[in-house]
Formats: C-alpha cells, structure tokens, sequence
C-alpha cells in the first residue's frame, strides 16, 4: 500500500502541466545561454567582423561618445542577435573611434577614411560628400604591407597633378596617399620609417604612390629620392608656364586678396621688361633648369612627362601613357571619363569607392584674372628658350609656342 501510494505521487508529479512547462523552459533557457556564450567567445577575436561595421556619432558638441571596449563588443554582438524594439535608436548606442592626435596619425586618418576628405574636395563637385570606401577597398585596407613608394609625382604645382592622382586612383593595381607628405622637402629630418607608415597598405602587384608637386623644384630632392630607391619612377605633370604662373597667382589671390597685380609681381621693372625670376610663380616654369638637377640622379628613361593640357582635352590618352609607363594594364580608359561644360574639365563617371560621378571642386577652375597682352608676349618671349630646350631634353614639343 505504501509503495503504491509513492509511485502515485511520483507519476502525479511529472505529468504536472505546470512543472513540465517550467522544467521545458528551463532547459531552452539553459540551451540559449550556452549558445550565446559559445557564439560571442568565437566571434570576439575577430574584430573586423564585429566592431568596425559600426561608426562613432558625435555630440552636438563634438565630444567623442565612448571607448569600445571588449566587453562593448560582446554587448554589441547580444544586440545584434537579440531583436531590436522598434522605438531603440541605433545610432545612439554606436561609439565613436578613439581620436588620434599626432601629425603622422593624422594623416594616416585622413588615408583610413578614404585618403582624407580635405584632400577629396578638391576632386568632388561642390555640395558632394568624399566617397565612403567600398566593401572590397575596406577588405584590401586590412591586408597586405606598408611599402616605400615606387612612384611618385613630383611636379608641378598647378599642373594638374591633383586630377592626374585622383585619376589613377581608379586603377585596382594603384594605392596612393591622399595628403601630400612633403617629405622629400620638409619632413626628411623624420626618416624613412616616418615616411613608409604615411602609405596605404598594398598588396602583391599593386604600386604604392604619393606626389608632392614641391619636389620637382627642390634642389634636394633628386639625391634624397634615389638615395631611398634608384628605382623610382618618377611623374612630372607640366602645363604651359605662363597659363601655370597666372594660374598660380590666382590662387594666392583667392586666399590674399590684397596682394600687387600680376604684373608688378612678375616685372623687376616694368619699362624695361626684366622679367622677376625670384618670383616662385615664374621660377617653377623654367622647366629646363630643374630638370637638369634630376637628371644628375636618374636617366630620363625613369621620367614621364604628362602633357597638362592633353590631361584635360584627352584624358584618357594620358592615362594610357602613365599606365604603360608603370608596366600596368591600360584599365582607365575613355569609359571612366566624361568632359564637365561649366567647369571645362574632364570627370570621373565613377570614382574610387563611389557610384556618383565626381568633377574638380571649387578651388579648381578659378575664372583668372584678365592680364595685358603686351605682359603674356613679354613672358612667352621670356621661356620661349628654355621651352625649346625642355622639349629638346624630353624630345617632346609640348606646343606652347
């Protein structure tokens, strides 16, 4: 009788329906539990899958929100797997990347975050963002190795090296700096190693570059660059110097409003028409005489010479050339290009890690002051014999006479 009484209550205990459900959502419970612990302690040495998806937002004050920290991570991995209620913000819950205030860090941020928007705007159009990195780009950004560069565009200044850098961007094979490093110039002091972490990170088979159009006048420069590497290649974009010159004072004259005319600059004495040539506005296009300086550290066989003009009328045909010159295959072709009316210049249809086309900005372009006659002849009569003699040494007759 009393065993019979113990089995009763054995068998009315576990076929309780209360206890049984308890008991079932216990275990799923525990099943859960186990799986996300498994989950985040597989998914946390993995960074990249994790944290760099999400961006920092900031303040209205521009104060950095938070630090991710491990345990953020992991916080953010249960969100993500956990449903969202509707009236959350996500945006609110992201962090802000930790700030980095040295000069080189700072430049490498600009590289990270497409190659600096500062240095973009002088290729979007105005009213348009810097493009954000595609998926692949981003993917590429986290392999491979910082090198020195193997080819550089060393001049000239209102030449067009800005639309030749972010032309060549297009080209897969091809990783360049954003920012101009002056490191040829200014910044040697601070070695080789300081120079090799301002690169992008690249891969087998692609070319590291950077242009700093200031090296093709700086009288150092040459010994500095084939003392890193004899090997270098070396891109010079040059553009008729008086068009150059008048273009390079407009640009001091949008930032300075209040300095002399053109032609008080350019003239030591206006009667007599001695020509200033202290004034680094006419001195960068005396193309003759900096060549000879680099010409004493590389044959010219490592030189390319890129037509500024012909960068603007047939910007593909340019690209050609430069591609060949640095052994790649011709994939920037007529296709990438469309010529921009009001602007008068060529555009990328798609640019680097964008679907939007994207022209010179502002700062490019400027509408130049209108300069006597009698002042160009007196120029053109100035360079017509060191054009003749660069196109002599280039064995190329740029047309400028």
């Amino acid at each position: 009788m009393e065993y019979s009484q113990i089995s009763h209550n054995l068998y009315a205990f576990s076929f309780s329906p209360v206890k049984n459900k308890l008991f079932l959502l216990g275990i799923m419970f525990l099943l859960w539990v186990y799986m996300l612990y498994s989950c985040v302690g597989y998914c946390a040495p993995m960074p990249s899958l994790v944290v760099d998806n999400n961006r920092g937002k900031e303040t209205g004050t521009g104060s950095v929100v938070g630090k991710r920290t491990e345990n953020n991570a992991r916080a953010d991995l249960k969100s993500r797997l956990l449903p969202i209620p509707p009236w959350v913000d996500i945006e609110s819950d992201y962090d802000e990347p930790s700030v980095r205030t040295s000069s080189r860090d700072l430049l490498n941020k600009e590289i990270d975050a497409y190659r600096g928007v500062e240095d973009w705007g002088e290729m979007r159009g105005e009213g348009q963002r810097a493009p954000e990195p595609g998926a692949m780009s981003s993917f590429s950004n986290d392999l491979g190795s910082k090198k020195l560069p193997q080819a550089i565009i060393i001049g000239v200044k209102k030449g067009g090296t800005r639309a030749l850098l972010e032309f060549l961007r297009v080209h897969p094979d091809i990783r360049a700096v954003g920012a101009e490093p002056h490191f040829f110039d200014r910044n040697y002091e601070n070695g080789l190693e300081w120079y090799r972490e301002l690169m992008p990170k690249t891969l087998e088979g692609q070319i590291t570059m950077e242009k700093t159009p200031s090296y093709f006048v700086t009288r150092e420069a040459p010994a500095r660059i084939s003392a890193m590497s004899r090997d270098t290649k070396l891109i010079v974009v040059v553009r008729d110097p008086i068009t150059r010159a008048i273009s390079d004072y407009t640009q001091t004259l949008s930032k300075n409003p209040d300095i002399p005319t053109f032609e008080s600059l350019a003239f030591k004495n206006r009667t007599t028409g001695l020509i200033d040539t202290s004034w680094s506005a006419i001195q960068i296009g005396i193309y003759a005489k900096h060549l000879d300086n680099w010409l004493q550290y590389f044959p010219m066989g490592q030189i390319l010479f890129v037509s500024g003009e012909r960068l603007i009328s047939d910007p593909a045909g340019e690209l050609g050339r430069v591609q060949d010159f640095l052994g790649l295959k011709r994939i920037i072709t007529d296709k990438h290009f469309y010529f921009n009316q009001t602007k008068g210049f060529p555009c990328l249809k798609k640019a680097e890690g964008s679907s939007k086309p994207h022209c010179l900005g502002k700062t490019k372009g400027r509408t130049h002051p209108n300069i006597h006659p009698e002042v160009v002849q007196r120029l053109r009569d100035f360079y017509r014999p060191f054009n003749m003699k660069f196109y002599q040494m280039t064995g190329h007759n740029f047309g400028w006479d």
